[in-house]
């Protein structure tokens, strides 16, 4: 490496002198050697132009429908994350207020005796409206809501049984140790027994305002556990131990305030020192969520380690743990009744108790003073007894609305959680729970107190325990209920870690609570306390390296591979690093045969995807931010068939016209993302085994590798181009690197591979999305999004109805209920990890050796790839709001040939999968029995299809028509029976061409069908079977659009689907059927004038031309005397006659000459030494002799000048060395291929790949990928078998269709004597017979044939199932799109007011805005009138200055750089108004000023920690500073060439050495001593740098301290 860092500087002939306008600190001009690291990867368009061609095209605006797509959402989804803070807050707060009122409520019922007023208005004739009454509650009462609070406590009991049980026995699970076991269970059983002393025996006996407020000291256990678990690691941990001791504390006061206020009351009351056992055993319930086992305490480590085993083994302990609580519970419940029952049977008399039982009213008098009564006994008694009825429903009703609303508190809760929302909609309004409940209970019991009338929506015997008199007054002067500040503050400190979480997106119920569910009788302390505390993230990005010690590693000569950072003698090589955790994407696409709109498409999503990333990594390297969300980014395109026979020499061969076109089409596709004009460097061209490869570095520094295949020498279609990359990807890349196990294990889990197809288009926020599900599923194989069709015609309106239906039903309901089948190659994100698996990758490499395989394998390769990873227990999911659009096809006969491909393997995937059910219920926790009868519902109903749609237009024909069963029949069954035999006996095209007619005939028949459909809803009426299907199937489909409101306008669509089922459902289904045994691909086929022929085939054809002809001349008269002329032998003596045989004498060997063997010898020493030259160069030699360098300058010979100019100035086509007529060059494949000197592929650079990669694929084309022999023996038997397996499906297909259309028609001819009475519609006939004077009236029922109903519940069934699904799949989407969405305003907290918080939240954004190449020249005025008003365009201005420029930059992170390093705080404290261009144009970025002070801030940083690198790299010791989040070496290679020198191209002085001067029109102006001061420091650099291999450790010193002289100065 250091050799390398020393290449010297290109010859001055090569040096582009620098214009009169360039920047030379922030160029990407050419001056650089290609073969150096700091290459820019593009530039902008730079030569000078002509005065008379400045005319221009602006670059077009972005039109990609993913991007549109994307903009009509954001503002939606933006207001609907408003309105979903608002709801879930409310929710959240509502339902927690209403729980614990409710609990209240009824624990207040179990005070033995209580009495309470009365009001009597209601009974007017039992009761005065002017006299006062009071109610006493009898035993009755009080075990009636004993019970409802037990059931309250059961239901989430049962319900964490039920959860534990159905993860148990429909996934995987692992048994606890016996230790385990037992101390779970003795902490539920204390807090089982805790709370219900709480309930059952202290809460009643308080009233209702002391009770809420006591519920706030249940967090003792928690807090002393978390103070235990504090470690030494921790930042302010004395601070924070004082905190918790405080906390404590307060929880202590709990204990014994109440006890002894109400002691001092009342002496006898003994329950009240009840409270300290109870809260205190009550708090043990959340013990597991604050212990750690890294605790000092070896107590809390054991504990901590139980935690941690409780993982995997917390279902299985559940099971038992939730039923021993219940009845634990009502043990608990059974003896504190007993002590409040006069008779403790009195507790299981149920029936007596939730009947209506006497409630007794007695009248209250008042006594007149000095407690005078009359003594006259004639006189009424004082007191008047009253007996009413209880309202025997009223407790059901209160139990159901607190498990209810106890439900609603914990769902909207975790989906605050899941979403993102946590701080605003979960933390605030849980802590909240308990003011605003006492705040209203205050104010109930106030207005009650005032007047016993005041609640009517209660019965009047029922209300909450309070106290009478001035409740505020009392309570703060007497009860000391100010003491509840100190204790609500404390459960605040303990809960403090649901303010701040750091758990994912989306984040699975386990990692976001500790237990499965909740407490509903301490609702808000339940779920705050059971919140988990160690939610981190699993990528801790801060931890990451960037220092200067980090080299590329020396194998990947492309991109950072997983291999930076090792040392394979390093003895902690094991460890694994912060680094292996960050998300790896590799984007592979395959390629073919696609069109300039399907490949512009691909490329413009792939430079969105390089806009992103490079956004991502410069934030954390010049912002200082930790960014989850990074992920490192590389493309891959693995060309098929990308070779053809050149038109000048038929012995080699060249790139194709679609290699060609990709090579053409990436500026225009840079110039449509990018909004400016802009070139990408030429691709750099290796050589390799299996044809050529071309790699270009894109504006943001990411690489796209295409991998020309030649089928020649390696295996050609899709299957194997994925075999290709995935064997090079996860073998090469990963497996083979000198790494542990452990590392590898941890890559490869955050290793993803995006597949791609030639044509897609999507955004980096759907990847995003699809990442996400990635990072809350470890077990998640597989995940892909939502496809659009893209195109124009009626069969891309079928489609779009047809995919809408699917996505929304069918993938919906397969990812709910078990797994998605299929994730389309076109657009899915894999795991690595999971692909590396048994049984995937080594089995997706059979080749086909049966006729099933080709079905199976090839036909659908992307569907056999899921299950095998369903076949190996992984789980395959779907992602709504990923959303990618791909060319769908727009003809008839190519959409038929796609389909003729994808029903056959559809259909041998499912049966694969259905075959081996019981393997893969046991293997997959996600696929369970009833998912497999779902899957084979589906499979019954496809195979039946056909049969279905004849037998609904033979109904339709006789509904329409009035003609009888039999005719309708015979109508419909000739063409069907004709287009059977045609697609046997006719060509694909001819067969195709007859489905096409007969689609037209049917859509005409489908019209006529709808007719019918209406005219027998009006005869059977609406309510008879066809019509509510009918219906239901309208509705389903209308309110499923409505539910996806960006994809509406596919339900008009649905009226072309409508017309084409019959062709769809029986026409495609029978042409998939008959052309089982065509296997080729079908679409995107080339025809032959369009399509050269490759030297193999040629050579094959003229071989068979060769012995076409010997056979011929054999054939003839004198053919027995043909002999063929050999020219190995020669004779000394020979003669011959008339060429009709010839005599040889002393026969010998011909010699051969000698110059040709010389020349050989020649050629093969030619070879070695490029070879040799090849292996130096990697191995960073440099050669005696320099190697002929493909950038040679090109003399332009003009007739008035000759000038060398540098290739940056000259087009990209320019041939590099003028054609030499001489001896024809000797080529090696790997050394100087033909196609690789094609002008077609630009003027890039020519290297060469490292031995060890063209050794691994020699080895993998030789073991896996050698092209496939056409051996036409093994081809006409593959052949017949494929016929067979034709024969066999078209046999069963038709016998199976047969049999139910014949079942279900004569049942429907016979249905008098076999029907089924439909129930609905009943007619009723009237009939009156004159001869007896008789009415008869007679009940009508709708008949219907059993089969036939059977199949439309069948239907019926399948349709519920899907829509229930969507539902709740539908939910899950909209709660990822809002946890995707960011609210700057609602994610901001009190702390974070400051504009460097407000950096660090949207750096991203910040960078997106600074690194736009639109406007970095400039520009902005030129570039943003193109839609301005007319008469303000300054034409003539914008054309002259467009012609002036002579540089510009076409790197995103100069671009960032000469933005960022310009701003100053002078410049941000002045708003900008007086600076340079490139300054004034900020505010167009729209940056405030204060973000423009903080960015100014993070700039002096970045420049200080440039200087203290020089520093270091002179010697000089580095400061230990927090370090950033981006780690890859190719980073730290362009922003810091040669370990800290500055590339002038690159890096800008004032980078390094302090604030800009003012820059004025492009030009940098220093003084004479500044000139001098810069000069002497680079001498020192190269004076130094020349003698570092050899200086002592004090010269080096000395060396530092010069340069860090000269930096003062």
């Amino acid at each position: 490496m250091r050799e390398m860092s020393r290449m010297p500087p290109p010859p001055a002939h090569l040096q582009m002198p620098l214009g009169e306008g360039s920047d030379p600190e922030f160029s990407d001009d050419e001056n650089v050697p290609l073969n150096q690291d700091i290459y820019g990867g593009s530039r902008r368009s730079v030569q000078e132009t002509k005065a008379w061609d400045v005319f221009r095209t602006l670059p077009p605006s972005t039109s990609s429908l993913s991007q549109d797509s994307q903009k009509f959402l954001e503002l939606t989804i933006k207001c609907l994350k408003v309105f979903t803070y608002l709801l879930t807050f409310g929710v959240v707060l509502a339902s927690g207020v209403i729980t614990k009122g409710l609990v209240l409520l009824m624990t207040s019922q179990l005070r033995k005796a209580k009495t309470l007023s009365y009001c009597g208005k209601r009974r007017s004739g039992l009761f005065s409206p002017e006299k006062d009454y009071r109610a006493t509650l009898p035993d009755e009462e009080n075990v009636v809501w004993a019970w409802m609070l037990f059931f309250c406590f059961i239901v989430p009991e049962l319900g964490t049984w039920f959860r534990s049980t159905r993860m148990c026995v429909f996934k995987s699970w692992k048994r606890p140790p016996f230790g385990d076991m037992m101390w779970v269970l003795v902490f539920e059983t204390l807090h089982t027994i805790g709370t219900a002393l709480l309930i059952f025996l202290v809460l009643p006996d308080l009233d209702v305002i002391k009770g809420a407020m006591l519920t706030n000291c249940v967090a003792f256990i928690p807090g002393l556990f978390g103070l235990l678990s504090r470690t030494r690691k921790e930042s302010h941990v004395a601070l924070k131990v004082m905190m918790d001791l405080l906390a404590l504390a307060c929880q202590l006061t709990g204990f014994v305030v109440w006890p002894i206020v109400e002691y001092n009351k009342n002496p006898d009351v003994w329950r009240i020192w009840l409270i300290p056992p109870a809260i205190f055993l009550t708090s043990f319930g959340w013990w597991e969520n604050y212990v750690d086992k890294n605790s000092r305490f070896s107590t809390i480590k054991y504990f901590g380690r139980i935690k941690e085993r409780l993982w995997k083994t917390r279902y299985f302990c559940y099971i038992f743990v939730s039923l021993w609580k219940i009845l634990i519970f009502f043990a608990v419940m059974v003896l504190s009744m007993g002590t409040r029952l006069d008779n403790f049977s009195t507790v299981f008399d149920l029936h007596t108790a939730f009947s209506s039982h006497s409630i007794n009213v007695t009248e209250v008098r008042e006594r007149l003073p000095g407690l005078l009564v009359p003594d006259s006994s004639t006189v009424a008694p004082l007191e008047h007894t009253q007996p009413i009825p209880s309202q025997q429903g009223t407790p059901i009703y209160v139990f159901l609305i607190q498990v209810f609303t106890a439900w609603l508190c914990y769902i909207f809760g975790k989906f605050a959680c899941k979403i993102c929302i946590q701080g605003f909609s979960f933390a605030f309004p849980i802590n909240l729970t308990i003011p605003v409940s006492i705040s209203l209970l205050i104010t109930a019991c106030g207005l009650r107190f005032d007047h016993a009338c005041s609640f009517q929506v209660i019965p009047e015997y029922l209300f909450w325990e309070c106290k009478n008199g001035d409740i505020l007054n009392d309570f703060l002067n007497n009860d000391y209920a100010w003491v509840w500040l100190f204790w609500l503050l404390s459960q605040t400190w303990i809960t403090l870690h649901i303010w701040t979480p750091k758990c994912e997106r989306l984040a699975s119920t386990e990692k976001l609570f500790v237990t499965p569910m909740y407490n509903s009788l301490l609702i808000d302390q339940s779920i705050a306390l059971n919140r988990r505390r160690d939610d981190e993230g699993d990528v801790k990005t801060e931890d990451l390296n960037l220092g200067s010690d980090d080299h590329e590693n020396e194998v990947s000569q492309y991109y950072e591979t997983i291999s930076i950072h090792t040392d394979s003698s390093n003895n902690n090589a094991s460890k694994i690093k912060s680094s292996d955790q960050i998300t790896r994407i590799y984007a592979t696409a395959t390629m073919w045969h696609e069109n300039e709109e399907e490949m512009i498409e691909m490329l413009k999503s792939i430079l969105r995807m390089d806009e992103d990333q490079s956004a991502r990594r410069v934030a954390q390297k010049y912002l200082k931010i930790v960014d989850l969300d990074y992920y490192e980014f590389e493309t891959h395109i693995f060309f098929d068939d990308a070779f053809e026979i050149s038109d000048d020499n038929e012995d080699e061969n060249v790139v194709n016209q679609f290699v060609k076109l990709l090579v053409n089409l990436m500026d225009d596709a840079a110039t449509h993302v990018h909004q400016t004009n802009i070139r990408i460097r030429p691709p750099k061209k290796y050589p390799a085994p299996y044809g050529g490869r071309l790699v270009w570095t894109l504006p943001g520094k990411t690489k796209i590798v295409a991998h020309l295949k030649d089928k020649g020498k390696i295996r050609h279609k899709k299957r194997w181009s994925q075999v290709m990359y995935m064997y090079y990807l996860l073998g090469f890349k990963l497996m083979d690197q000198p790494i542990s196990v452990d590392r590898k294990e941890v890559i490869a889990e955050n290793t993803f591979l995006l597949t791609l197809d030639g044509d897609i288009d999507f955004t980096p926020s759907a990847v995003a999305l699809l990442v996400d599900l990635m990072k809350k599923n470890t077990n998640l194989g597989a995940a892909c999004g939502r496809i659009h069709p893209v195109g124009s015609g009626l069969m891309i309106w079928y489609q779009m109805f047809e995919y809408a239906i699917g996505h929304w039903l069918q993938k919906s309901t397969e990812h709910m209920i078990g797994c998605v089948l299929c994730s389309p190659g076109c657009f899915s994100l894999f795991r690595g990890k999971a692909l590396m698996d048994d049984n995937v990758m080594a089995k997706y490499t059979t080749k086909s050796s049966q006729a099933r395989h080709y079905v199976q394998y090839d036909q659908g390769e992307d569907r056999w790839l899921c299950t095998l990873l369903l076949q190996r227990g992984y789980r395959v999911e779907y992602s709504a709001a990923s959303d990618a659009y791909t060319h769908a096809p727009e003809g008839f006969s190519e959409f038929y040939n796609q389909r003729r491909r994808w029903v056959p393997s559809t259909m041998a995937n499912i049966m694969d999968l259905l075959q081996d059910y019981k393997k893969t219920i046991k293997v997959n926790d996600n696929i369970s029995l009833p998912y497999i009868f779902y899957q084979t519902m589906l499979m019954g109903g496809t195979i039946l299809g056909p049969g279905t749609i004849f037998l609904m237009l033979v109904g339709a024909f006789v509904a329409a028509f009035r003609i009888g069963n039999w005719p309708s029949f015979e109508y419909n069954i000739i063409p069907i029976l004709l287009f059977m035999i045609a697609c046997f006996t006719l060509k694909s095209n001819i067969q195709i061409t007859i489905a096409y007619v007969l689609t037209a005939v049917y859509a005409l028949v489908m019209i006529i069908v709808l007719v019918a459909m209406f005219l027998n809803f009006a005869e059977d009426g609406w309510d008879s079977p066809s019509a509510i299907f009918f219906m239901a199937t309208a509705a389903s489909f209308i309110i499923t659009g409505l539910l996806h409101p960006k994809e509406i306008m596919c339900l008009p669509a649905g009226l072309i689907y409508y017309l084409l089922v019959p062709s769809m459902y029986l026409l495609l289904q029978i042409y998939s059927c008959f052309n089982l045994n065509n296997v080729s691909w079908g679409t995107r086929e080339v025809s032959t004038k369009q399509k050269k022929k490759t030297r193999e085939e040629l050579e094959a054809e003229r071989k068979a031309l060769e012995e076409a002809k010997k056979a011929k001349k054999k054939e003839g008269f004198l053919g027995f005397l043909h002999r063929e002329q050999q020219n190995d032998d020669e004779g000394s003596i020979e003669f011959s006659l008339a060429g009709l045989f010839k005599i040889m004498c002393c026969v010998h060997p011909k010699p051969s000459d000698e110059r040709q063997q010389l020349a050989s010898i020649a050629n093969s020493l030619d070879i070695l030494k490029k070879r040799f030259e090849t292996i130096e160069a990697h191995m960073g030699i440099v050669p005696s002799g320099r190697r002929r360098s493909t950038m040679q300058p090109r003399v332009s010979l003009r007739g008035d000048n000759t000038s060398i100019v540098n290739e940056g100035t000259m087009n990209d086509y320019s041939d590099s060395e003028s054609e030499k007529s001489g001896p024809k060059e000797e080529r090696d494949d790997l050394v100087n291929p033909y196609w690789i000197e094609d002008k077609a592929l630009k003027r890039g650079e020519v290297d060469y790949m490292p031995g060890a990669e063209v050794q691994f694929f020699k080895d993998l084309i030789e073991k896996y990928l050698y092209p496939l022999l056409k051996n036409p023996q093994e081809q006409k038997k593959m052949e017949v078998e494929l016929k067979e397996l034709r024969n066999i499906a078209v046999f069963s297909f038709t016998m199976m269709n047969a049999i139910f259309v014949l079942i279900v028609f004569l049942l429907q001819l016979n249905k008098d004597t076999i029907h089924i009475e439909w129930p609905l519609g009943v007619k009723t006939n009237i009939t009156f017979v004159e001869a007896t004077s008789e009415v008869l009236i007679s009940q009508e029922h709708l008949q219907l044939e059993p089969i036939g109903l059977v199949f439309v519940f069948f239907f019926a069934l399948i349709l519920i199932i899907q829509f229930v699904a969507m539902l709740f799949h539908r939910f899950g989407t909209i709660s990822h799109i809002l946890a995707s969405t960011e609210l700057t305003c609602c994610n901001k907290k009190a702390e974070d007011t400051t504009e460097d918080a407000f950096i660090q939240k949207n750096a991203v954004d910040i960078v997106r805005q600074l690194q736009k190449l639109k406007g970095i020249d400039g520009d902005y005025d030129s570039d943003s009138v193109q839609d301005g008003q007319l008469g303000r365009r300054k034409t003539i201005h914008n054309l002259e200055r467009q012609r002036n420029k002579k540089q510009a930059i076409g790197t995103l992170d100069v671009a960032f750089k000469k933005r960022f390093f310009s701003i100053s705080a002078e410049a941000a404290e002045n708003g900008m108004e007086t600076e340079t261009p490139v300054l004034g144009n900020m505010r167009r970025l729209s940056m405030r000023r204060e973000t423009m002070k903080a960015l100014a801030e993070r700039r002096e940083t970045v420049v200080q920690e440039r200087r203290m690198s020089k520093m270091q790299t002179m010697g000089a010791k580095k400061p230990r500073t927090r370090t950033s989040i981006a780690s890859d070496a190719d980073h730290q290679r362009v922003f810091t060439p040669n370990g800290g020198s500055v590339n002038d191209a690159y890096e800008s002085d004032m980078d390094h050495y302090g604030p800009p001067p003012s820059i004025r029109s492009g030009t940098r102006y220093r003084t004479t001593e500044e000139n001098l001061i810069e000069a002497l420091k680079r001498v020192a650099v190269k004076v130094v740098d020349c003698c570092q291999d050899h200086r002592s450790p004090q010269q080096e010193q000395g060396g530092g301290m010069l340069l860090a002289a000269f930096e003062f100065m």
